[in-house]
């Protein structure tokens, strides 16, 4: 697993529907053949009629997505167009299977206000992401903290980069990335907790010193590295990734610390000078924000920390 969380998909074609691939590179299928256009904006509408399958996309939003707040007077009749190609790359595909009565419009519909991409039970890999990342989150509910890496090791398994990384999103597009990594980020710091849980604290350092340097701000994350560099015997470099942290927060938020990743500092200052197991490590685990101790869900955003990410 690569330090951001992202590994080769193992998604599948169903074949009885449009299946679509967004984690990551956009690509959209109907019965194994393509349907996504080269072309970026004739890209980027269909990008949002995925993110939206099997719900009506106004027209307005469409627009919105394309030009801003300020579209140009050709915008109706040139989203038409985008639509029409869109249409005849659906029937291409559709073609070639004589025994299926569907035609582009039955997949793209023309609605009242908008269109819809119907997906006919077609496979996507955020539904799968989000099926694999639940089954992760009962898991880690349940204290299985086995069957909780497992799973959720195999949901991050799906994403092959960014969302949507090879198109433009304009702000509709991009409120669906942001929430598509946010969910990412959520699954990952689950499975990390879990690895942690199950003493990979030395398998972790490599991919948690990333992770705190993209997130500098992401208090979970470093709890989580401090915990991991304290176990392997760096109490020393522990405490300086907390310093790194506080400095980081008051200059750019004017915030201090959480008193959960204070706790946890003042933990392992309090540990035996070898860094052996002491009371405190016992401390630090339950103290981690986000971690999955007693009373805590461990599968939402709550205690996912205040995300930076740099550049």
């Amino acid at each position: 697993m690569g330090s951001e969380g992202f590994g080769r998909p193992q998604w599948t074609d169903r074949g009885d529907g449009v299946d679509t691939d967004i984690l990551g590179t956009l690509a959209v299928r109907e019965k194994g053949i393509s349907i996504a256009p080269t072309a970026p904006k004739p890209r980027q509408v269909l990008a949002l009629l995925v993110v939206q399958a099997d719900q009506m996309v106004p027209v307005g939003m469409l627009s919105e997505e394309l030009w801003g707040s300020r579209p140009p007077r050709s915008a109706r009749p040139t989203l038409q167009t985008y639509i029409l190609q869109l249409r005849e790359l659906i029937t291409a595909a559709l073609e070639p299977d004589a025994a299926d009565a569907r035609t582009a419009k039955d997949v793209l519909l023309t609605v009242p206000g908008g269109y819809l991409l119907k997906s006919g039970g077609g496979g996507s890999d955020v539904r799968e992401f989000e099926r694999l990342a639940g089954l992760g989150y009962r898991a880690m509910d349940a204290a299985d903290f086995p069957e909780a890496a497992r799973q959720l090791r195999a949901a991050l398994a799906l994403w092959s980069g960014p969302p949507l990384a090879d198109v433009h999103a304009g702000m509709h597009l991009a409120t669906q990335v942001k929430r598509l990594e946010e969910s990412r980020l959520c699954a990952l710091d689950q499975r990390i907790e879990a690895d942690l849980r199950l003493g990979r604290h030395r398998e972790l350092l490599a991919e948690l010193t990333v992770l705190v340097s993209r997130y500098p701000t992401h208090e979970s994350l470093c709890g989580q590295y401090m915990l991991a560099l304290y176990r392997s015997g760096r109490r020393g470099e522990a405490l300086d990734a907390y310093q790194r942290l506080r400095a980081t927060l008051v200059r750019s938020l004017g915030l201090e610390p959480s008193a959960a990743l204070s706790k946890l500092q003042r933990s392992i200052l309090m540990a035996r000078p070898d860094g052996s197991p002491a009371t405190a490590t016992a401390t630090a685990t339950a103290t981690v924000p986000g971690s999955a101790g007693p009373g805590s869900t461990g599968s939402g955003p709550a205690g996912t920390g205040r995300l930076a990410p740099v550049g």
